[in-house]
């Protein structure tokens, strides 16, 4: 049962990351396609923490710990870049 709803909730956050790629792609404004880089990274992370738990591979946690890092920063970077205060 559990199994099953994690499945499904990978199945969901494909989808999600799927509709934010459009989004990044067909994005009018630079904004929008920064919230959608932000979306993807979230739900990226998610999929790698469901990797690591169907995997039985904690080390994949650590991963998904420094790639959230690492799109923290790069979405601090873009907002600073917006802003022209870079």
């Amino acid at each position: 049962m559990v199994n099953t709803i994690l499945i499904m909730a990978g199945v969901l956050m494909a989808l999600g990351i799927l509709l934010a790629l459009l989004r990044f792609i067909k994005g009018p404004d630079v904004t929008d396609r920064t919230i959608a880089f932000d979306v993807m990274t979230v739900a990226s992370i998610s999929v790698i923490a469901l990797i690591a738990h169907f995997a039985g591979r904690i080390i994949y946690l650590d991963v998904a710990l420094v790639y959230g890092l690492l799109s923290f920063l790069s979405v601090v970077v873009i907002g600073r870049y917006i802003e022209r205060g870079l």
